[in-house]
């Protein structure tokens, strides 16, 4: 299995590759959660969820469970 957005450590990037668009909610491709763009580790909840990421110039916070589902190619 290749790397995801939960693979990532707090400050690293990568490009968002693929994920099927039937398990991903319609909110997260909403605010530009699309493969092709960049994605950084901003911060992880204590409780190691959820993750705080940026994408598309905006600050989403998505669960741990979700990040895994999202293919990415680390930068």
């Amino acid at each position: 299995m290749g790397d995801t957005i939960a693979s990532l450590r707090i400050g690293e990037r990568g490009i968002i590759e693929d994920f099927s668009l039937d398990i991903i909610p319609l909110c997260l491709l909403e605010m530009g959660c699309l493969p092709g763009k960049e994605v950084s580790l901003i911060q992880i909840a204590p409780l190691k969820d959820p993750l705080y990421i940026k994408v598309n110039g905006s600050h989403l916070a998505i669960r741990k469970e979700m990040a895994d589902l999202i293919n990415i190619t680390k930068l």
